[in-house]
């Protein structure tokens, strides 16, 4: 090897020998850049269960009805000549609404008055005539088969007159009938005859449908366990809840919480043995017609109070295939998952009747990153000022303000 060569070689091995601790430097300190650190737990607010008066309620599911509904039938034969309302327009008691055909009725009205006057005259005749010769037959100048003869003319037109006035009131009812009114104020529906066609032949015709929704009726059904907890907690049998106007309120389905109020108006004789339920109605104020019938409504009675229940936000509460839970934090910051029992809902919480103790932290906030067994960072919140008063019920089925 030549002296050139020897010296490149020996000056690469110094180079080498000189990169070696560098790069351990450079490896160790890519080393300290890569090592993990694990984020801090995730931050969860949470809230412990507020303690306070409630009242219970059962919430049930039902439809409106109308409290009354007639269909208008023509009661007599007749051309139809006139329409006089608009299809499903609100209509007035009284209100006249078709109009039949009504001069062959003014004639057979006419005819009959006639009538009436025609057997007057005869019973005028017939009586004169029984009185003078009743006056002859004492002075011998009659025979008694000519009394008995003015006797019969007598009572026969009287009988006459009678059944005169009677087809004289027939006449006038059936021109009465022309006229098809309202029987109630409410809501009427589309007209099924037009105007020019024949009507009440051979069988009463529907010309329409009235309803009236003011007020409005709620039927809904109990099961047995509920109506039995109704019954423990108005110390009434549901036909007395009814007459003490036990009150309700009700939804519907767009509709937040349970705007409209009313009161129980009838429960069934007997509970339906193939469902085990009781069929109940209630009935509500509805003087603008918004509530129109047929539709799904929610609703909520209540049954008693508690004087001390605990209460959490409603976002609180999850749900899953083992039922209603809570997320808790415990003293270590672990979460915890609770199976509860819920209750009633309350001004936007829901009752807790099992499952939860006083003073546990429950999350309400940040639901998604509380994993149970896991640690997270617990923000404490104080609870929510609560509503100053709440609508309850009293023994007595009547209504009254509690403190809450």
């Amino acid at each position: 090897m030549s002296q050139e060569k020897f010296s490149l070689f020996s000056g690469y091995r110094r180079l080498t020998w000189g990169l070696i601790p560098v790069f351990f430097l450079v490896v160790a300190a890519c080393g300290e850049k890569a090592a993990y650190t694990p984020p801090p737990p995730p931050k969860v607010t949470v809230r412990q269960p507020l303690k306070r008066p409630v009242t219970e309620y059962l919430e049930l599911t039902g439809n409106t009805q109308a409290i009354n509904t007639v269909q208008l039938r023509a009661r007599v034969e007749g051309y139809l000549e006139k329409v006089l309302f608009q299809d499903g327009a609100r209509v007035k008691k009284g209100q006249l609404l078709f109009l039949i055909q009504q001069n062959t009725y003014q004639a057979n009205l006419q005819k009959a008055r006639a009538d009436i006057l025609t057997q007057k005259a005869r019973l005028f005749h017939a009586q004169t005539e029984f009185t003078r010769y009743s006056k002859l037959l004492k002075e011998k100048a009659a025979s008694q088969v000519d009394v008995d003869q003015w006797h019969y003319e007598r009572d026969a037109a009287k009988a006459a007159l009678l059944a005169a006035e009677a087809q004289r009131d027939l006449a006038q009812l059936n021109l009465d009938y022309t006229r098809v009114t309202s029987p109630f104020d409410g809501r009427i529906d589309r007209r099924l005859r037009d105007p020019g066609n024949l009507v009440g032949s051979g069988e009463s015709t529907v010309l329409s449908e009235v309803n009236q929704i003011s007020p409005i009726y709620i039927y809904f059904t109990i099961n047995e366990r509920d109506l039995l907890r109704l019954m423990g907690g108005s110390h009434l049998a549901p036909e007395e809840a009814s007459k003490h106007k036990w009150p309700l309120s009700f939804g519907l389905a767009e509709e937040k919480g349970y705007p409209h109020e009313g009161r129980l108006d009838f429960a069934a004789i007997s509970v339906t043995p193939t469902t085990g339920t009781l069929l109940l109605r209630g009935i509500a104020p509805n003087k603008e017609g918004k509530v129109i019938p047929g539709l799904f409504a929610r609703v909520r009675v209540p049954v008693g109070e508690k004087k001390a229940a605990l209460v959490v936000p409603v976002q609180a509460i999850g749900f899953d295939q083992q039922g209603s839970y809570v997320l808790v934090v415990n003293e270590k910051n672990l979460v915890e998952r609770r199976s509860v029992t819920t209750g009633s809902e309350v001004d936007g919480s829901r009752v807790i009747e099992e499952g939860l103790r006083e003073g546990e932290w429950v999350v309400v906030e940040g639901f998604l990153k509380a994993i149970p067994g896991r640690p997270v960072t617990p923000e404490k919140e104080a609870p929510k000022a609560q509503p100053a008063k709440e609508k309850t019920s009293s023994k007595n089925a009547g209504k009254r303000k509690a403190r809450s």
